[in-house]
C-alpha cells in the first residue's frame, strides 16, 4: 500500500541508522518507514553502497549487517527516477538528494549535513536533522 506522504532521507543519516541501530538516525528511519514512503534514487541508493560498505565501518557493523541493511532498503524503500539536475546546494554532491526530493513530490527530507540543513527549507521542502524530525512531525 502507497503512502500518501514521502520522504527522501540522505546518506549520513542511512550510514549511521545501519551501523548504530538504536541511534537517532536508526529511531528516525524506523519513524519514517513506518508513517512515509522512503524515496530513493539509483543515485543516492549506489552511493549509500559504497559509503557503507567502506572498511572502516568493519569495526561498527559486520559486513554481512551492512548488506542486510541495504537488501532490507532497497526492498521497502521506492526508487523515483529522477531526471531534473538541481544545482541550489553549496555542496554539489548533496544536489542529487535535492533533486530526488523534487522528482518524488517528497514531504521533507532528514538530513545531518550542514550543507542541506542550511537551507531549509528549500523550495517549500522541510530539511530537518532526524532529532527534529523525531520530535516535531507526526
Amino acid at each position: 500500500m502507497p503512502f500518501a506522504r514521502r520522504i527522501v532521507i540522505d546518506t549520513g543519516i542511512l550510514v549511521s541508522a545501519a551501523i548504530r541501530p538504536e541511534s537517532v538516525p536508526a529511531l528516525a528511519l524506523e519513524k519514517a518507514l513506518l508513517r512515509f514512503e522512503l524515496c530513493i534514487s539509483d543515485e543516492t541508493f549506489n552511493e549509500l553502497e559504497a559509503v557503507l560498505m567502506r572498511p572502516k565501518f568493519d569495526g561498527y557493523a559486520a559486513t554481512a549487517q551492512r548488506t542486510e541493511f541495504l537488501t532490507g532498503l532497497r526492498q521497502h524503500a521506492t526508487c523515483i527516477q529522477v531526471a531534473e539536475h538541481v544545482t541550489d546546494c553549496s555542496d554539489p554532491k548533496d544536489n542529487k538528494f535535492l533533486a530526488l526530493a523534487e522528482a518524488a513530490g517528497a514531504e521533507l527530507i532528514i538530513a545531518s549535513d550542514p550543507h542541506l540543513t542550511d537551507m531549509h527549507p528549500w523550495r517549500g521542502i522541510p530539511i530537518m536533522p532526524p532529532r527534529a524530525f523525531l520530535v516535531g512531525v507526526n
